[in-house]
């Protein structure tokens, strides 16, 4: 049985195409997958890191960007201790829904869980978005701001590492060490029991064919003209 003090659960969300899934898969799988088809509903895959000497067990929940699947993804961001806000910095759109989004997450989470912006594909050369505009966007809503891309692995490992430190530091603190303790060793008598896992259950991964760059067919990790995907 797999021995870590923190159980997270951390949740991408944003519109289809901004590269959630290749994201995830680069960060937990190392590898970057082109062509990536859309997300149904929610996936999740889990790593185990180690954080200021303690191992950590991260869910990372990857949901799917389509207006069909929000009354099923909603449902996620209840429990989360982080919410992880994609954009494309190529695709004007998907910037300008953040605003919907975060309604969403003010509806839907805890009102103190960890909100980090990140804008996705720094490394295609189309950019729409300038980093400045994400970083005042990030600012104005109380959200950590950071760049990234998935293709070439940029501040991927960062991004997780350093929500996985934050989380630490609050779960320290007054009330939030018992609750994370509590939800690991729950967790861990489930494996425990060989009882499936409300993870293994609610999962409802699947994949769809792609469309374009913004529209609500394509893949969290779009494929464009180029065949990029993150």
């Amino acid at each position: 049985m797999e021995d870590y003090k923190f159980l997270f659960k951390i949740v991408l969300v944003g519109n289809a195409g901004v590269g959630k899934t290749c994201l995830v898969r680069r960060f937990t799988q190392g590898l970057f997958p082109p062509g990536q088809g859309a997300t149904i509903g929610v996936d999740f895959m889990i790593k185990t890191v180690e954080v200021e000497g303690e191992k950590i067990k991260l869910q990372i929940w990857d949901t799917a960007g389509q207006e069909r699947f929000r009354s099923i993804t909603q449902s996620y961001y209840r429990s989360a201790h982080a919410l992880i806000l994609v954009y494309d910095i190529s695709c004007q759109p998907t910037f300008d829904c953040l605003p919907d989004w975060l309604r969403e997450i003010q509806e839907y989470a805890n009102s103190k869980v960890l909100k980090i912006l990140v804008g996705n594909k720094t490394d295609r050369d189309d950019r729409e978005i300038p980093t400045q505009i994400g970083e005042e966007f990030a600012k104005q809503h109380d959200m950590y701001f950071l760049e990234t891309s998935a293709k070439e692995a940029e501040n991927v490992e960062r991004l997780f590492y350093e929500i996985a430190a934050e989380l630490i530091g609050q779960a320290r603190s007054k009330d939030g060490s018992a609750a994370a303790a509590a939800a690991a060793a729950a967790h861990r008598q489930s494996e425990g029991s060989g009882v499936g896992s409300s993870i293994g259950l609610a999962s409802l991964s699947a994949k769809a064919a792609q469309s374009n760059c913004c529209g609500g067919g394509v893949s969290n990790g779009s494929s464009t003209s180029q065949g990029h995907a993150g």
